[in-house]
């Protein structure tokens, strides 16, 4: 065997030494407000049918009741890290992360990194910086390693950075960080069919069993099960199978990526974001009826048409339930005229299938803007072009929109988002979630996780 240090044994080698010192008083806030965030998307999520499908799955199976599930109950670590995690990602309205090739959304890592500090009986600050390193690993693999244009999903990278975060969270060495990185990163290369074509419940799967895998992995790391040390270089590995040859030096790497991830304003797609703001901002300028308009010609950056925009992951003017409706420009934008918000409300089976929506959809059109690409990611640039029947045409243009990295989203609009989020349930229960998190770098994780476990959706009345 070698004793050059591979790169999968230099990445656990970093994150077995980084201390909380090494984590920035920005990176903590904005860890902590993903949090929030995130919770709020979780325990909006309960009722949808994929989650309350999974909780059932996990109560007929069981498993050693070591890890709380929000909602209530117990599981072993990896059942929990699906479940909650499917319940932060159901709504598709938690945090993402845009590199030039690769958008991914890190807060999926909330999910396995608790469900391990739970089990290790953490605390607070033990969480959060193992969710920084989480954050980091699968940020700065999607800036250095885009796998989306090989037909890969960004939960690929994600295995790595659920992994790591999974496992500083139990407090293993080096060797056994090492170790569940390489399992996690040989076992988890989803495929990107996952979101193009035909969508299905897997697209708000996918990272959730990805999560489950990577605990999984920490799990058999912790118990003495070795993975393959040259995961990344090596022959048929990462680079030669994936993503192709990168460089990427851990013993240099900072804790500071949660502070570019974004957060999502409206409960859509994240690139749909800018235009859907852009089109409220023309509806409330113009005061247009709806049955006056002949067209909606949305001008955008490649990304945003190649995913939601009917671009190379298949059309979207076809839309039937939820997957299909969160990831069409389309649909979201006719939703945000008719109904001024794109909320969870929006995908209601009902709503999707009414016909101002399903006939004021087909009247948008998208291209896409080789100067708005340029301009990408540092700005979600767009214009909208409103014509009437009588042949008026009304203009917006926009660069960002309220929670993008030029316009953070402060801890006042996400305890408003999570304020609306978490309307159904118990009001000082929710209040007091939300003190736990803000204050989560002096309290056990167990805190946090007892609250989380007494949710309880109220009846509608």
């Amino acid at each position: 065997m070698s004793n050059r240090r591979t790169m999968a044994e230099q990445l656990a080698d970093w994150a077995h030494d980084v201390r909380w010192e090494d984590l920035s008083e920005e990176a903590m806030q904005a860890l902590k407000g993903r949090m929030l965030d995130s919770i709020g998307c979780a325990i909006g999520a309960l009722e949808g049918k994929p989650v309350k499908t999974i909780r059932r799955m996990t109560k007929d199976l069981g498993g050693e009741p070591l890890v709380t599930l929000i909602g209530g109950g117990k599981t072993t670590p990896d059942y929990a890290t699906l479940y909650n995690g499917a319940a932060v990602r159901y709504l598709d309205f938690n945090d993402s992360y845009l590199a030039k090739n690769e958008t991914g959304h890190p807060s999926d890592n909330i999910a396995p990194v608790l469900a391990s500090a739970e089990y290790a009986d953490a605390d607070g600050r033990d969480f959060l910086l193992a969710l920084a390193l989480a954050y980091q690993v699968q940020c700065r693999l999607s800036d250095v390693a885009p796998v989306r244009d090989h037909g890969f999903d960004h939960t690929v990278q994600g295995e790595y950075g659920a992994a790591v975060g999974a496992a500083r969270a139990m407090g293993l060495n080096s060797s056994q960080i090492a170790n569940a990185a390489a399992i996690a990163g040989t076992g988890y290369n989803s495929l990107r069919v996952t979101r193009t074509g035909e969508l299905s419940n897997w697209k708000g799967l996918a990272y959730p069993n990805t999560a489950m895998g990577a605990v999984h992995a920490a799990m058999l790391a912790k118990y003495g099960i070795t993975g393959p040390r040259e995961v990344f270089e090596g022959n048929k590995g990462f680079m030669d199978t994936i993503a192709g040859e990168f460089e990427l030096d851990w013993s240099n790497e900072n804790l500071e990526r949660v502070t570019e991830t974004i957060i999502k304003r409206f409960n859509a797609e994240i690139h749909s974001q800018s235009s859907i703001e852009g089109l409220l901002e023309l509806r409330d300028r113009e005061q247009i009826k709806p049955e006056d308009i002949k067209e909606i010609r949305l001008t955008t950056f490649d990304v945003a048409y190649n995913i939601i925009g009917g671009g190379e992951e298949g059309g979207k003017k076809l839309i039937r339930y939820k997957e299909e409706a969160d990831h069409s420009l389309p649909y979201m934008l006719a939703a945000a005229y008719l109904d001024g918000q794109v909320m969870p409300e929006q995908y209601e089976p009902e709503r999707i299938k009414q016909d101002d929506i399903q006939q004021l959809l087909q009247k948008v059109d998208v291209k896409p803007s080789e100067e708005y690409s340029d301009r990408f990611p540092d700005e979600m640039a767009c214009k909208i072009k409103l014509e009437t029947n009588d042949g008026h045409i009304f203009t917006v243009e926009k660069n960002d929109y309220q929670g993008f990295k030029t316009q953070p989203a402060g801890w006042d609009v996400l305890m408003e988002k999570y304020n609306g989020l978490t309307a159904k349930i118990d009001s000082d229960l929710a209040a007091r979630i939300a003190d736990t998190v803000k204050n989560l770098e002096n309290v056990k994780i167990s805190e946090l996780t007892e609250l989380l476990g007494q949710v309880k959706i109220r009846e509608a009345e």
